[in-house]
């Protein structure tokens, strides 16, 4: 098997700038907005948190959907295609994301990405 590196710069993009945005436009303006990364030779770990309003318990299953917005957003603006579109980009680096979130308390999305992919030779 070969190793080849596992990142596209867009696909990345569109992941963290989505996730950021979202962090940004839900939470208060003088509320803090945290990034961490961290990484070894097998995966690159990506974690947004803010503390903004939170998803609702009802709304979770479904937020990943394009086109749904969570019950709670109320007046913001935003047509619910940003995370279908970071899911569908983690999926392409053969990633995962997963999110905790407290209602009115802020939510925290973790995104792990392999740092490179594997290459069956035939």
């Amino acid at each position: 098997m070969q190793k080849l590196p596992g990142f596209d710069k867009k696909l990345l993009r569109h992941i963290l700038t989505n996730l950021l945005a979202n962090a940004v436009k839900y939470s208060e303006i003088d509320s803090n907005i945290y990034f961490e990364l961290s990484w070894d030779l097998e995966k690159a770990t990506f974690q947004i948190k803010d503390e903004g309003i939170g998803i609702p318990d009802k709304d979770r299953g479904q937020l990943f959907e394009s086109y749904y917005r969570a019950e709670n957003v109320g007046k913001i603006p935003g047509t619910g295609l940003g995370l279908s579109i970071v899911k569908q980009c983690v999926e392409l680096h053969g990633g995962q994301i997963e999110f905790t979130s407290e209602l009115g308390a802020g939510t925290t999305f973790t995104v792990t990405i392999p740092c490179y992919q594997k290459q069956q030779n035939d």
